[in-house]
């Protein structure tokens, strides 16, 4: 297994553990993505993932019940596809190249476009269940410190939100989170 399946097995083990111990009432609270509910959360995981990897990589990764049956096996059955890939040397080096991405071996590309969106997505599941929000912390460190010299082109990308002002000297978690748009 190489560093990003540890860094991948880490993260989204936090997002399982949320997930199954959530209350079925609280799937349907409020999250912090406007016009989402915790299920959209892991509803938004399950859609997007599986189509990036099959168009960038002819990765299928399987099929798990819906997420309005069942949010958290939805999320344990996509999870357990991605570190499969991950954990397999042949499938994980192979190539990635996708028009709006670029060309990258799988695993970086995982590492790149699918990890740090798991990281933020556990944070907005756990605000909405109340669940704990705290998040792995060299992971936020290599996030915001890889997404701060491009805060003009994420934020023109349309995929965060205007940048939350926090104080200078907040923890690297509260200022990830007000970075990308979420209110810590």
């Amino acid at each position: 297994m190489n560093e990003i399946s540890e860094r991948y097995r880490r993260v989204a083990g936090q997002l399982t553990r949320l997930a199954t111990s959530v209350p079925e009432h609280a799937w349907n609270n409020a999250a912090p993505c406007d016009g989402w509910v915790a299920r959209d959360v892991v509803r938004h995981l399950v859609e997007w993932i599986p189509a990036f990897l099959r168009s960038g990589a002819a990765v299928d990764l399987p099929q798990g019940p819906s997420v309005d049956d069942d949010p958290a096996g939805a999320w344990q059955v996509l999870s357990d596809g991605i570190q499969g890939v991950l954990d397999d040397p042949a499938t994980a080096g192979g190539e990635f190249s996708h028009d709006k991405a670029g060309r990258h071996r799988l695993d970086e590309a995982i590492a790149m476009f699918i990890l740090g969106d798991v990281l933020i997505h556990t944070w907005d599941l756990a605000r909405a269940t109340g669940g704990n929000e705290t998040l792995d912390a060299g992971e936020v460190h290599t996030m915001l410190a890889g997404m701060e010299p491009y805060d003009e082109m994420l934020r023109s990308s349309g995929h965060y939100g205007p940048r939350v002002t926090v104080p200078n000297d907040a923890d690297e978690q509260t200022k990830l989170i007000a970075f990308v748009g979420r209110q810590p």
